[in-house]
């Protein structure tokens, strides 16, 4: 006879379990989100075909304007996209994990003054960096925190701190413009004006961490999760993911984005003003829809991010060559984001 007895240890034991991440079921939730290789898997993708529309406008301005293929002309387009392609890349992040960042526009102009008086204050250039960076960490932080702990919506919590980022702007600002930035300002301004082998210094930066957010997407944990929370954050939470820090450090990481956007803009417009980025939420939005990334969460694609830039800023070139009035260009700019999650729909319904 045996004895079926269960003793307090053993229930302790079967109760007290806790999670452990799966990473089976994460790898099967994600294997349709994350960026395949292939020439047909390639032709699938969004940034391929607005490559492909970028090609397109570009052939026919090279018909309506001399001055569109020339090498200042290049120069400018890639210079001015490499701004929003920076920001757009965090915004894709957040994107991914369906939530939105109101607040970039307005973060990018606290980040500028905060670093013109560091700079104006007699400090270096790295520590004007790093006042920088840490003015946009904490930012993205009381995003991050709001959002994913206390519960409340994105849309309201970034268009909230749209608001308090630009008057503490101008607040500490005095509401004047900071053009004077102290004994490093030739550095700093080399640093962001500049150019290596032809070209902007503000370009390479965004190279570099368009590599660095390919191999985030493609191999790291933390790139895997943010996939996962997008495609189901109730699965990922179940999976054992820690889905409020990833959240966090999410919103975290879109801000810095935009901290290391706001140090090289400074660097190239030689002067800081409470209004700067004013109005950018909107291309970097667009920049990231258009390049792929979805509303809904769970897709991202790192090229996708200055892939969509890279279409916003032609238009603007664009208008501007053709002798169009520039009041257009947010129009455009709106009706291809319309387009890009329209055909984000209809793809979506083709795949079912």
């Amino acid at each position: 006879m045996t004895d079926n007895t269960q003793t307090p240890q053993d229930a302790h034991d079967k109760t007290v379990q806790t999670p452990s991440i799966d990473h089976a079921a994460i790898d099967e939730s994600i294997t349709l989100r994350q960026e395949v290789s292939g020439i047909g898997a390639i032709l699938r993708t969004q940034p391929f075909w607005v490559f492909v529309a970028i090609f397109a406008i570009g052939v026919v301005m090279t018909f309506v304007s001399d001055a569109f293929l020339t090498e200042r002309n290049m120069f400018n387009i890639t210079r001015n996209m490499a701004f929003f392609g920076i920001m757009a890349l965090g915004m894709s992040a957040v994107i991914c994990t369906a939530g939105i960042d109101l607040s970039v526009g307005s973060l990018m102009g606290l980040c500028a003054i905060n670093l013109a008086l560091v700079l104006q204050a007699g400090w270096g250039v790295e520590v004007g960096f790093l006042a920088c960076m840490f003015t946009a960490a904490v930012v993205g932080f009381i995003n991050g925190v709001l959002i994913a702990y206390v519960r409340l919506a994105p849309f309201v919590v970034t268009l909230g701190m749209l608001a308090m980022s630009r008057s503490i702007a101008m607040v500490i600002s005095n509401n004047k413009m900071v053009y004077e930035f102290g004994p490093d300002q030739d550095l700093f301004e080399q640093i962001g004006g500049g150019s290596l082998l032809g070209v902007p210094n503000v370009v390479w930066v965004l190279t570099a961490m368009t590599l660095f957010f390919l191999w985030v997407w493609r191999y790291s944990q933390w790139g895997r999760w943010v996939i996962a929370i997008g495609g189901n954050a109730h699965a990922a939470k179940l999976s054992g993911i820690p889905v409020e820090r990833v959240i966090v450090s999410v919103y975290m990481v879109c801000s810095m984005c935009t901290g290391v956007a706001a140090f090289m803009f400074i660097g190239y417009t030689g002067s800081a003003t409470n209004g700067m980025g004013a109005t950018y939420e909107l291309n970097v939005i667009a920049a990231s829809v258009i390049g792929g990334a979805n509303l809904m969460g769970g897709v991202v694609y790192a090229l996708g991010a200055p892939i969509g830039a890279a279409l916003v800023e032609l238009i603007r070139n664009s208008l501007l060559l053709a002798g169009i009035p520039a009041l257009w260009q947010q129009f455009f700019v709106g009706l291809f984001l319309i387009l890009a999650v329209l055909l984000e729909q209809l793809r979506n319904r083709g795949g079912k």
